[in-house]
């Protein structure tokens, strides 16, 4: 039942309890509680809104920051993680697989403050060994939510 409850309310999770426990076929009270003990495992972590700033007058940059890394002895990652998702830039920190080890994801007012962030706090740091920069130039969809609309497809048609 967690899982269609979850399901749910990744969607919409503004959903009213009353409407999630009519669609979920249980008691209002049950799905309180079930939200209410997931929450206080850490299973739900927050609740967040999706905001598409290019339609506001807020301009924000977004950038994703590949990072290589050289471990800790005995701690791995995760010291060095902890120390890069402690900046309030910082939206996001993946460990990955592949050429590098973090996915940094961060959100600074211009495309300066996304640099002066990497080249005094991030890259400095003892434990990094490079990284490299990428700006998101302009969102199509985020966290599921497509975010242009009435966008037309722009594939050539192929006829035999």
């Amino acid at each position: 039942m967690r899982e269609k409850i979850l399901s749910y309310i990744e969607k919409n999770s503004r959903i009213d309890i009353k409407d999630l426990a009519v669609l979920l076929g249980m008691e209002e009270a049950e799905v309180a509680n079930e939200l209410s003990a997931m929450e206080q495992e850490k299973v739900i972590c927050g609740y967040h809104t999706l905001i598409d700033w290019e339609k506001t007058n807020n301009e924000k940059v977004t950038a994703l920051i590949e990072v290589r890394v050289t471990p800790q002895r005995g701690q791995g990652f995760d010291r060095i993680a902890e120390r890069i998702y402690n900046y309030p830039e910082v939206n996001a920190v993946y460990l990955m697989s592949g050429g590098f080890d973090f996915t940094v994801i961060i959100e600074g007012k211009t495309m300066r403050d996304v640099a002066q962030f990497v080249s005094d706090k991030l890259a400095p740091q003892e434990a990094i060994l490079s990284t490299a920069t990428h700006f998101v130039l302009k969102k199509y969809k985020d966290h599921g939510t497509v975010l242009v609309q009435g966008s037309k497809d722009e594939r050539m048609l192929v006829t035999p």
